[in-house]
């Protein structure tokens, strides 16, 4: 679990997501990034659970610097980046064991998840329902790699990464780009699947994802850096695949059409915020090829 813990009740609840799981072989790292309410350390001390690891980042790294650091103090064969307000479902482990057990050459699995807002309450806004219209239909397990896997998620991220159980050895050999703060997830999804590794997705909700709607990365949208950054990472992926010869997956790269049709949606607010700035890095990304 890297990142800050955004309230000491959130992260709280994360964790007992962990110590609740029906398969009880695992362990729990817990990276903090610099969250300042007191008294956590000593909240992880009592919880007289050996195997649940907490440790303090001496100085902020943000959130590519401190998912790198919390990869490299991963030990198991599987590992799950879980954001500090996630939660996992008791069912959650067995899962992805199961799907790793029936596919055990996979490089990482994707099972269902439910979207929740920072109250807890189910939520469904409009990024989330792109997922669902982009997202491969699944019955029980599907099996995907290569540049059907590149083209699908280049098409539409539909992947929620806090989520995926990766194979440690492969996401820690190919690691997160440096330089990356917003799609740095999609990045590593992609380096993985250019490496040959293969994606199990399982339909089964056993996940429960927080959607901050004044997170980071929703300033960053608003601000509009966020696409600064996308509009970048998509036109070198787009060079990148057309050296493998994916010529659909790079055209879906060129085109990157959901995080254009996102940038639109967001215009609106950026003006009424009188965010001129961002205003004309959302309407350039949106609307200029």
């Amino acid at each position: 679990v890297p990142g800050k813990l955004p309230g000491l009740k959130s992260g709280q609840q994360a964790v007992r997501s962990v110590l609740g799981q029906q398969h009880q072989d695992w362990i729990l790292t817990v990276v903090d990034d610099g969250y300042p309410e007191p008294g956590i350390a000593d909240w992880f001390a009592g919880l007289g659970d050996d195997r649940v690891r907490y440790s303090r980042n001496e100085e902020n790294l943000g959130a590519n610097g401190n998912y790198r650091k919390a990869l490299g103090m991963a030990t198991q064969d599987h590992v799950v980046v879980m954001g500090a307000d996630d939660v996992m479902l008791p069912t959650y482990l067995g899962t992805v064991v199961a799907a790793l057990e029936a596919h055990p050459d996979a490089a990482f699995v994707q099972p269902g998840v439910e979207v929740i807002d920072e109250h807890g309450v189910p939520a469904s806004g409009l990024v989330d329902r792109a997922k669902r219209v982009y997202a491969p239909a699944v019955a029980g397990r599907r099996v995907m790699r290569g540049e059907e896997l590149a083209r699908s998620l280049l098409r539409a991220n539909w992947l929620y990464f806090p989520s995926i159980c990766w194979r440690r050895e492969t996401v820690v050999r190919i690691g997160f780009r440096q330089g990356l703060d917003v799609v740095q997830d999609l990045a590593l999804a992609l380096d993985v699947v250019r490496d040959g590794g293969s994606l199990v997705l399982d339909g089964t909700v056993c996940f429960r994802y927080r959607r901050h709607r004044s997170s980071d990365s929703s300033w960053r949208a608003l601000e509009g850096s966020r696409f600064t950054e996308e509009r970048a990472f998509f036109l070198g992926t787009a060079q990148d695949m057309a050296r493998l010869g994916w010529d659909g997956a790079a055209r879906a790269a060129r085109v990157h059409a959901a995080s254009r049709l996102n940038a639109a949606t967001l215009l609106p607010r950026a003006v009424r915020a009188r965010r001129w700035a961002g205003v004309r890095t959302l309407a350039r990304h949106a609307f200029v090829p």
